[in-house]
């Protein structure tokens, strides 16, 4: 758990610097725990974002550029009628627990002063973001991001109009308070960074292990005291800690020796620069994990549906395939209607193809003449039934491709957005059911994966059917290069020649960014089919992303990730 009292301290210091005395321009709220402030601070326009995600709670200056929805939630509208156009008087750690105190000063309609606090509180699935109005010495809750009633918890509850009560403190003593005498009264027979850990409030269990590296009560409080001098006078390491599969195992503020054993670093020059890059790329980042798994259970939903239309479908042909057996039936009854009578159940003539005998069923309410022209009939529905049963299970067939490069680009996704156009692309298809959304919806802009290949061409791969179909029809010029995987859903990638011919080493760079952006990613050898653009074509009323060519050739490469392997 990184988030702790230290690189909350760490953080509230940098915003301070940045946002103290600034003005709220925006403020918008992308997710339902989710918001981002525009302010123009001290030294020109910044953003922090903060979050009260259980699985990335925090606050911190952000780069990213976060959508603002088109119907914002009723508190996002309550945070823009308090606060936009307030300004940061002030942004405080309370004590050195994981809460922050944003302070805001602002006139209401008749001139007035009015003093307001956005109460940050990161505590895991406890995390929460509360407005107060300041009351003379109190707080009072205007509201909260999550609201918290009796039934959800009998110590707290967080609700308009309650006064604030800060979460209880269970009885520890703030880091920056820590005395030897106060060390030296604690329990023995525990192990002591567990002991340390209950009983002294702002460190992660990473933090009380390096404070108890050394029992002596005096070196644990010299250690602590190091650590709160350490933030205080700017003297810190931001950094992330990375698993040799480069995915994020922790990040902090200061050096963590235990760490530096079994990671490895990636350093970064602020706090909120470490923070971001770490929940942006954890592979278990909630927003974008939650999502997937939403659409991805819809997709897989589809697909069942759509396999067992195709076996009804297979079966329904092969029976129809199978009655040639009909138009026998009903030439040898009309060829032995001197030997039949109405009324019999069967008839036992001779197959005059190979003189074999048979024995035709017949229905003994009708003559056999009319038996006869059942079994024509019964044909000829069937011959019918071939052509239709074909073009059914050609459009199924065609549906199921369809659906599985769908599936393939949500594996891959990288953000909520990628997530948001697929719905989108499957609600426009007609497979997924349209959301009741109130006021205009925002069109969502073209932005595909950019990449460069060592002598400098430029490579863009789509991130969804859509941007394929725009990719290659609109965006590439007849001569640039189009890759794809060898019967392999993938992404449309497009290699820019600008009229230059790309040697092999291009080729081979843009084709494993085109296995790398497919459903192969994770094997070797993977067969992607190179051409032209001038000879891909899109036949009538395909769906999105899919296409015919001519003229190609397959290379065989192992995917790599662009971000290591491409400059």
């Amino acid at each position: 758990m990184a988030f702790d009292g230290i690189v909350t301290r760490s953080v509230t210091r940098e915003l301070g610097r940045a946002l103290t005395g600034g003005k709220v321009e925006k403020i918008y709220q992308p997710e339902k725990d989710e918001l981002v402030f525009f302010v123009h601070g001290p030294d020109g326009r910044v953003r922090f974002y903060a979050s009260s995600n259980n699985d990335h709670a925090g606050i911190w200056l952000t780069q990213e550029q976060y959508d603002n929805p088109a119907n914002p939630s009723s508190f996002c509208m309550l945070l823009r009628k308090h606060l936009q156009g307030s300004r940061i008087v002030d942004i405080v750690q309370v004590d050195t627990e994981r809460i922050i105190e944003i302070s805001f000063e602002s006139r209401d309609e008749m001139g007035f002063r009015t003093d307001k606090k956005l109460i940050i509180e990161i505590m895991g699935r406890h995390s929460n973001i509360i407005l107060a109005d300041i009351v003379q010495e109190s707080l009072k809750i205007v509201d909260s991001i999550k609201r918290i009633s009796i039934d959800e918890s009998r110590v707290r509850q967080v609700l308009p109009g309650q006064p604030y009560e800060y979460p209880p403190s269970q009885g520890k003593v703030p880091a920056d308070k820590v005395t030897e005498d106060f060390l030296a009264s604690l329990p023995e027979g525990r192990e002591l960074s567990r002991t340390i850990l209950d009983s002294v409030s702002g460190l992660s269990p990473v933090m009380a292990r390096f404070a108890a590296q050394d029992p002596d009560p005096r070196e644990i409080c010299k250690r602590v005291a190091g650590l709160i001098s350490d933030v205080d006078s700017g003297r810190l390491c931001p950094a992330v800690y990375l698993k040799e599969d480069d995915v994020p195992a922790d990040f902090h503020v200061i050096r963590i020796p235990e760490y530096e054993e079994r990671y490895n670093i990636r350093a970064f020059d602020t706090v909120s620069e470490a923070v971001e890059w770490y929940y942006l790329h954890r592979s278990a980042s909630n927003r974008v994990r939650q999502k997937a798994q939403t659409l991805d259970r819809s997709v897989r939903s589809i697909l069942k549906k759509l396999r067992l239309k195709k076996q009804r479908l297979s079966e329904d042909l092969l029976k129809a395939e199978n009655s040639e057996k009909y138009r026998l039936y009903g030439e040898l009854i009309t060829a032995n209607l001197h030997l039949i009578k109405t009324g019999d159940k069967e008839a036992r003539v001779t197959n005059y193809y190979d003189g074999s005998p048979i024995t035709i069923p017949l229905d003994v309410r009708y003559a056999p003449s009319k038996n006869a022209q059942m079994y024509f009939k019964k044909y000829s529905k069937s011959k019918t039934a071939i052509v239709e049963k074909k073009k059914q299970l050609k459009e199924t067939d065609d549906d199921i491709t369809y659906i599985e490069s769908v599936a393939g680009f949500i594996d891959n996704a990288r953000t909520t957005d990628e997530i948001d156009q697929l719905r989108t692309e499957l609600t426009d298809a007609g497979f997924l059911r349209r959301r009741k959304t109130k006021g205009l919806q925002k069109k969502q802009k073209s932005k595909p994966y950019e990449y460069f290949t060592a002598s400098g061409m430029r490579i863009l791969a789509g991130r969804n059917n859509r941007e394929n179909d725009e990719l290659t029809l609109k965006k590439a010029g007849r001569m640039d290069i189009w890759l794809h995987t060898k019967d392999i859903p993938g992404s449309h990638t497009i290699l820019f020649t600008e009229g230059k011919k790309p040697d092999e080493t291009d080729l081979f760079e843009a084709a494993k960014i085109a296995a790398w952006h497919s459903k192969a990613r994770g094997s070797e050898n993977v067969p992607v089919d190179i051409t032209e653009v001038r000879h891909v074509k899109k036949p009538s009323g395909a769906k999105p992303g899919m296409v015919i060519f001519t003229d190609n050739r397959t290379v065989y490469v192992t995917p790599e990730d662009p971000e290591k392997c491409v400059k």
